[in-house]
């Protein structure tokens, strides 16, 4: 069953999956963000790129040449899933896939309409069995 984890009062959500994604790779992960659109996909891809002085993480768009070799996928459709490892969300509702992997991170931000559509995500998930770990971002 997934694992699913929820990152409540997150002050920069892309800081967080950037963040997520770097201590995922170094554990030989492999991760697919689920973003709203192109745009955060490639705001996110940017910040992947330039997260540490000495290294990079690499990331792919579905259908890019380099997909299959990237450890991150950053994807707006959910169409082309090339992995069932860990999957971070970053819309509005849940993703109709997430059950197929292992791991989902559910990032909520410090704006009242996040944190209304991340509690009717939360009571999706628990009201269908699954175990939800809580992480309050303001009290670390």
């Amino acid at each position: 069953m997934t694992k699913i984890e929820f990152f409540f009062n997150v002050p920069d959500k892309l800081a967080k999956v950037a963040d997520l994604c770097s201590r995922a790779v170094v554990k030989g992960r492999k991760l697919t963000v689920f973003t709203p659109d192109d745009a955060i996909s490639m705001r996110i891809q940017e910040m992947l790129w330039q997260h540490s002085p000495t290294s990079f993480l690499p990331s792919a768009c579905p259908k890019a040449p380099d997909e299959n070799d990237a450890p991150i996928l950053l994807d707006k459709d959910g169409e082309h899933l090339l992995q069932d490892d860990i999957l971070i969300n970053l819309k509005v509702g849940h993703p109709p896939f997430f059950s197929r992997f292992k791991y989902l991170v559910e990032l909520v931000g410090v704006d009242e309409e996040d944190k209304a559509s991340a509690r009717a995500r939360y009571k999706f998930y628990r009201d269908r069995g699954y175990q939800i770990k809580s992480t309050d971002e303001s009290a670390t």
